[in-house]
């Protein structure tokens, strides 16, 4: 019987992918915007809260926790059922988690509403280049690539603009920060109804939960330890020995899972390919890089120079428009002579520098210089962030490519949700070691100079206090800044290993191609 042709049967016209890639650009928007909308907001919801420094980085990590833990799932189900049904699926539960985040009272129960906000999160932002690269062959995706790092790019450091703008409107509030993106993913669900028409393949689903939990459970355990180590236990000590050792024993029976798995979440395959482990390195470095800019950036024009948190997110314009320029230039680029490498190492080494540069910030510092810093910064992640996964659907065949694409995405919000953890440890170690230092220097007493992991409020605290704080915390975000910055230096030799491959021009594999699947139309 002979298949009655549907539009999911020839390429679709550019025309049709810009009218789809709208529903999935504007989705990714408020996905991603989730992550980072808080950064400018947080010290204001957790003063309602009553949350201190811990509380502060958890209300970031949880949300990447999860989206890292699901989004190698999201990749597998993209492989096994409809993808536009899976992200209208996300999309749902991101509307859910973010309604009951508003509706917060205390910080346990915001928490876990980022945690199931980050759920939702993942596969938007997973299956967003997993439909795109269903649509576009390789070579013709660096044009539209370009739109979603651009689209990335203002998400990931515009979210804490808009946060600061919104917590700082009277008529608003915080719990704004979470309803804002509500329409918007309604909006989304509803264009992509219209618009998005990919085959389907028509195969049993086989999940791998096991392995799920016990990556999920690997990062939080690791998570955990780099949050309180250092600060309710010594970093030598047996809470460590067996934070450390129950991840790792997490790790290496994740490992051993996937080797049996019949439908392994991440396949083992996959890192037989030099280019695909070796993104997925440079991924997690870069991930640092990605989240730990805004987080601390944030606390730095708070905290260090007293600004609002409107001010806060205007002060890293640069930053915001550096990323989403460079990352559309290089798109158009990409598309125009099929190469990429070059992209890659020279955002590595711009982010190196960039970090490297920031390093040396303190309180006092020009902001004429930071401009150029967070500049230099924010091009570097532009270049990097989805060239990377760019590179690795180039290498794997067309039927891994959601698995291929979410296991780059998990290593990137791995690395990043690790790197807040563990940088955002080191800032609380820092600051109070700093502070004490200046209070020692300036003959003050420690009565009523914050303490605790508090966030202070700098317009509450004694006038002779004000300045040793702002100090504080100058220097701390620096030295924060200084330690990650070879994490991008390691990122920038891992991409120069990385063999360049011209990108295709078609849907074709690498190598021959299995037997042909029967398909049918997406719901």
């Amino acid at each position: 019987m002979t298949a009655v042709p549907s539009p999911s049967d020839r390429p679709m016209t550019h025309r049709e992918i810009l009218e789809a890639l709208s529903g999935l650009l504007l989705g990714l928007f408020v996905a991603v915007l989730s992550s980072t909308i808080v950064s400018n907001a947080l010290p204001t919801i957790l003063g309602d809260l009553h949350g201190g420094e811990s509380a502060y980085t958890w209300v970031i990590t949880a949300a990447l926790l999860s989206l890292t833990a699901s989004t190698p799932i999201w990749g597998k189900l993209s492989d096994l059922v409809s993808k536009k049904l899976l992200m209208q699926v996300a999309l749902v539960i991101y509307i859910l988690s973010s309604t009951l985040a508003g509706l917060s009272q205390n910080t346990a129960e915001l928490i876990g509403c980022r945690v199931l906000q980050g759920v939702g999160a993942g596969g938007v932002v997973a299956l967003g280049q997993i439909c795109l690269a269903a649509m576009v062959p390789p070579r013709e995706r660096g044009r539209y690539s370009g739109y979603f790092g651009a689209v990335f790019a203002l998400a990931t450091i515009g979210g804490p603009l808009i946060g600061g703008v919104i917590v700082d409107t009277p008529w608003l509030g915080w719990r704004w920060c979470f309803y804002v993106g509500i329409p918007f993913s309604l909006i989304a669900i509803v264009v992509l109804q219209r618009t998005l028409h990919l085959p389907v393949v028509k195969r049993a689903a086989k999940i791998d939960y096991l392995g799920s939990l016990l990556i999920a459970g690997a990062v939080s355990l690791l998570m955990v330890w780099v949050t309180l180590a250092g600060k309710n236990y010594p970093w030598a000590s047996w809470q460590t020995a067996a934070m450390v050792g129950g991840g790792l024993l997490l790790a290496l029976l994740f490992v051993l899972t996937e080797r049996r798995a019949a439908e392994p979440i991440i396949p083992l395959g996959l890192f037989r390919h030099r280019t695909v482990s070796l993104a997925a390195v440079a991924s997690a470095l870069v991930g640092i890089g990605m989240y730990g800019a805004t987080t601390f950036l944030s606390q730095y024009f708070q905290l260090a120079r007293g600004k609002t948190p409107t001010m806060a997110g205007l002060l890293t314009l640069p930053m915001i428009l550096g990323l989403a320029v460079s990352s559309a230039a290089a798109g158009r680029l990409i598309t125009r002579h099929g190469r990429w490498k070059r992209y890659l190492v020279a955002g590595t080494f711009l982010l190196a520098l960039g970090f490297t540069l920031l390093g040396t910030a303190r309180a006092q510092t020009s902001y004429g210089l930071l401009s150029l810093y967070m500049l230099a910064t924010g091009i570097g992640l532009g270049l990097t962030s989805q060239n990377l996964v760019l590179a690795v659907q180039n290498t794997v065949p067309v039927k891994e490519l959601g698995t291929a694409s979410s296991a780059v995405t998990f290593f990137r919000t791995m690395g990043g949700a690790m790197g807040v953890s563990a940088l955002g440890a080191l800032l609380g170690t820092k600051v109070t070691h700093y502070l004490a230092d200046n209070l020692r220097a300036a003959h003050l007493p420690a009565t009523g100079a914050p303490g605790g992991g508090d966030l202070p409020d700098l317009h509450k605290l004694p006038a002779p206090l004000v300045p040793l704080v702002t100090d504080a915390f100058g220097h701390g975000i620096g030295t924060v800044f200084l330690v990650a910055a070879p994490f991008a230096l390691l990122a920038f030799l891992v991409v120069l290993f990385i063999r360049e491959v011209p990108l295709r021009t078609h849907h074709a594999e690498p190598a021959a191609r299995p037997a042909a699947v029967p398909q049918s139309q997406d719901a």
